[in-house]
Parts: C-alpha cells; sequence; structure tokens
C-alpha cells in the first residue's frame, strides 16, 4: 500500500501531523506502537495554556485554540473552556503578572488582572495568606489527559476516509529510494510513502538509534499526584501559582525576570524544577504536581520508574501552602516523561528530503503541537 504521508508514533505530536495532512486531503497512514498511547500524551496535567509561552510558541498555542474549538464543536474531547489563572504570591511575582500582561495586551490576548479578593470569590479554597494578586485568561482550555488523545483518534478516523489508524505496530525501518521511503515494522509488514515524519516522543531505539544518540535530546521525568473525587470543590480551570511563574517561559522574557530572587524557603523546589499546578478533573479529582529531573538519550534508565517520595512532600507542603483542601487524600501517584532538547525548543532532523524526525518539544505538547504540526504539514507538503 501506498501513501501521500506515513506518520510514525501516535502520541499528540504524531497525531496532529496526521490530522493536519489529513485535512489537505493527502492520503495518510498513522502507525502507533502500542496498542495506544501511554506515554507524555496521557500522563499531564492536560492544560492548554498558550499563556506560558511566547515567540512561535505563543503563536502555535493560540491557533490550537481556534482549531480545538472548531473540533470540539463536532467531537467531544473532554475540552473545557475554563481558563486559566496565574496566582501571585509574593512583590517579584506581581512584578511579572504585569510585565506579561503589558505584553498580551499588545498581542490582543485577553487576561485580567484579579485582587486578591477577587480571586477568593472565584476560587475560595486559595488560602488568603498565600494569594497577592491573580492573572486570568478566559480563553484558555482543560483536557482530560486520559481521554483526549483516544477522543481525538476516534473523530479522526470517522472525519477522514483518507486517514488510516493502525495500532500495535513498531516501525524499525526507514528505507529511502529516489521515488518513495519503504516502512517496516517488527512483525515484517512493510509501506510505501512519499514522506515519513518521525514522532516517537521517548522512544530512541526502535529507528535511528545512532541520530538520536548525538542529537542533544534529554528526558525530563515529571512527578504527579491525583486526590480523590472532590466533586463539590471549587476549582475550575487550570491553576498556576507562584512557582509556575518564576518558571514558564513567558515570564521569563519579562523585562523584570533577570533582576528577581528565590526566596530561601524555595531554593530546595526550585533545585528539583517544581512547580505547583492544579487541575480538576470531570471526576472532581484533582491533579497536582510537577517536579522535573533530567537525563541523556543514553541514561534514560537512571531516571528509574518509582517515585520518590521526598519530592512527592515538597510538592506536598507547598501545595497546603496555597490551597485549604486536603491535599493528602490522594488516590494515586505517578511519573511521566517526555524528551526534550538541551538547546533547541524542538528537534527537528532530515533524513535526504522524504524522511524527517519531529519531536522533543518538551512539555508543551498539549498546548503546541497542534499548531505547530500544521505549519510543518503545510512547509513539506506546500
Amino acid at each position: 500500500m501506498t501513501y501521500d504521508l506515513i506518520v510514525v508514533g501516535g502520541g499528540i505530536v504524531g497525531t496532529f501531523h496526521a490530522y493536519h495532512a489529513a485535512v489537505r486531503g493527502l492520503k495518510v497512514l498513522l502507525l502507533e506502537k502500542d496498542a495506544q498511547p501511554h506515554q507524555a500524551t496521557v500522563r499531564n496535567f492536560g492544560q492548554i495554556v498558550p499563556s506560558g509561552m511566547s515567540g512561535r510558541w505563543f503563536a502555535y498555542g493560540r491557533r490550537g485554540l481556534e482549531i480545538y474549538g472548531q473540533i470540539q464543536q463536532e467531537f467531544d474531547l473532554s475540552l473545557r473552556r475554563n481558563g486559566s489563572v496565574y496566582i501571585a504570591s509574593d512583590e517579584d511575582e506581581q512584578t511579572l503578572l504585569h510585565e506579561v500582561k503589558a505584553r498580551f495586551d499588545a498581542e490582543s490576548y485577553a487576561s485580567e488582572l484579579l485582587t486578591a479578593d477577587r480571586l477568593l470569590e472565584r476560587y475560595p479554597v486559595i488560602r488568603r495568606s498565600y494569594a497577592r494578586e491573580a492573572l486570568f485568561f478566559p480563553q484558555e482550555l482543560s483536557a482530560e489527559p486520559n481521554q483526549f488523545i483516544h477522543r481525538l483518534h476516534q473523530y479522526m478516523a470517522g472525519r477522514f476516509p483518507n486517514l488510516t489508524l493502525q495500532f500495535r505496530t513498531a516501525v524499525v525501518g526507514c528505507d529511502p529510494s529516489e521515488s518513495h521511503v519503504t516502512v517496516r515494522s517488527t512483525a515484517g509488514e512493510t509501506w510505501q510513502a512519499g514522506k515519513v515524519i518521525v514522532c516517537g516522543g521517548g522512544e530512541f531505539r526502535l529507528l535511528f538509534p545512532n541520530v538520536f544518540r548525538t542529537s542533544g535530546i534529554i528526558t525530563s521525568k515529571l512527578q504527579m499526584m491525583r486526590t480523590v473525587a472532590l466533586p463539590d470543590l471549587p476549582l475550575e480551570g487550570n491553576i498556576l501559582t507562584g512557582l509556575t511563574i518564576r518558571r514558564y517561559e513567558s515570564f521569563t522574557q519579562c523585562p523584570s525576570y533577570g533582576r528577581i530572587r528565590t526566596p530561601e524557603p524555595l531554593e530546595e523546589l526550585k533545585r528539583w524544577g517544581i512547580h505547583i499546578l492544579f487541575k480538576k478533573a470531570v471526576d472532581g479529582s484533582v491533579i497536582i504536581g510537577d517536579s522535573h529531573e533530567y537525563a541523556s538519550v543514553d541514561e534514560v534508565e537512571s531516571l528509574g520508574y518509582h517515585t520518590n517520595a521526598h519530592l512527592n512532600e515538597l510538592m506536598l507542603r507547598e501545595a497546603q501552602r496555597i490551597v485549604t483542601f486536603d491535599v493528602r487524600a490522594l488516590s494515586e501517584t505517578w511519573s511521566g516523561f517526555y524528551p526534550q532538547h538541551g538547546d533547541h525548543d524542538v528537534y527537528e532532523h532530515d533524513i535526504g528530503n522524504s524522511i524527517h524526525i519531529r519531536t522533543a518539544i518538551g512539555g508543551k505538547g498539549m498546548t503546541g503541537s497542534c499548531g505547530y504540526a500544521e505549519e510543518v504539514i503545510a512547509t513539506l507538503f506546500g
């Protein structure tokens, strides 16, 4: 069987490359090695927050909001437009809030400053002792990470007769010739395509291992937790706090960022890349996290698949400083892994004119991959 495009990897990055190619009417095959995606695409908060990004990734995220809204009108992807709020806990964080608001105002990207009183009216479980001021972005979205990608696949399967999705198919070979690329699976299946896009996430050994070994990609390990169901908890939307303000890209571009200092009690949290986010799920449970540990492609095993109790404790202590509900009423904890590049915001590597590796976009997948993939497909196919 011959296709215009074969996409290797059914996570959110690969899926949106397949989506945009299918929208253009191309004949597309999407291959996923597992029965369903179960790595970074589902092990996240489900927060779609262009406000955390700057430059082209803000533009990708903003475009993604448009496309998500269009699809949600046709098919329930689990999206909810409850907005995002960043809560400042001290004067430095307030300064960054005002500076980032000014920049987004210049981009005509709506936001609203909230006094502590107005914040507590909207989110009464935030502690008054923590909240100084907040910035609210009403247009931003929340998704259910354990549902979103599966529903997107269902939508695409029904929407595009020119698209084939095939799971449980591990690709181990992409062999280019003058006219096409032959793709091979572990089961001995073969397909041909004019172009192949590889979006394998954290899988670096099955396909082009030598390329990835010298790519400069690193893997980030995150720890996250989920509370028991708290259905009446007034905490809708994406809740981002002071440590997030000190970490996210949009704030690091602010004029005052280089002058802010980390308070001594937060030094250990900063060393572990901890910033506290809350995201209430539709069942009433609340996802809390996260932390960041790093390893190179060759040393991923050193991160382990366990969760570090000390890191969870650090996060829970800080979370309890922010909210009044019982953050220790946990139903589960887990670790997630995503690739990112040490020097670039995404890893782009072409093998000839027909094989294109596009991966390692870091923690920007839910927000940025839709808009990014649209641009990649437009560039490759004109």
